[in-house]
């Protein structure tokens, strides 16, 4: 009997590395019905983040404010608005006044004043600026300390500092606020013109 060829009996080295190497992923026709997963992305920030942390008008309690209006209109809120602008632009005058005399019980009033007005529209910079003038005025460096626990020079040079930042914070809330009142007024007009506009009869 002939002795076999070797070579019928090992395996070529070609056909080894066939078999141990893994089957190439197949190929994706555009008819392939099989969804291919999309990459991982990350979740999108909140609308406007940015805008939220900085907006100078506490949303939460001008709305409460805009549900006294009646009829759709703004005029109850527009007033007091308004009447608020009369207000804070006396009392930073009369702030000014009492840095100026180094009158510190009287900025701790004017402080606790303004404080309470811009709360109540929701100007929470401004109050918190006038919080801090009125905490300055008693001589305290913040809410939980005792009164008498900064010296007049100390309280005097911070109330230096607070009030520029407190008219910069009114100054944007004002803005904020006269922007919205335009933008309703605009809404008003062309809301009267539509009106006008389906009354008028036809010409012939």
């Amino acid at each position: 009997m002939p002795e076999a060829d070797p070579q019928d009996k090992a395996p070529s080295p070609a056909s080894d590395a066939k078999s141990t190497k893994p089957d190439p992923d197949p190929p994706v026709s555009d008819d392939d019905p099989t969804p291919v997963p999309d990459s991982p992305v990350s979740a999108p920030p909140p609308p406007d983040s940015e805008h939220v942390h900085s907006q100078p008008i506490d949303m939460v309690i001008f709305n409460q404010i805009l549900e006294l209006d009646d009829d759709g209109t703004h005029d109850f809120s527009k007033d007091m608005v308004s009447e608020y602008f009369l207000q804070a632009a006396q009392t930073f005058t009369n702030m000014d006044k009492a840095l100026a005399d180094k009158e510190l019980h009287d900025l701790s009033s004017l402080g606790h004043f303004l404080k309470g007005s811009s709360a109540a529209l929701g100007l929470r910079h401004v109050q918190a600026a006038c919080e801090k003038m009125q905490l300055y005025g008693d001589l305290r460096a913040d809410e939980t300390a005792a009164a008498g626990t900064l010296t007049e020079p100390d309280a005097l040079a911070r109330i230096e500092v607070l009030l520029p930042e407190a008219k910069a914070e009114y100054a944007e809330a004002k803005r904020w606020l006269e922007k919205f009142y335009a933008a309703d007024l605009a809404q008003d007009d062309d809301a009267a013109a539509a009106a006008a506009a389906a009354t008028e009869a036809p010409k012939a």
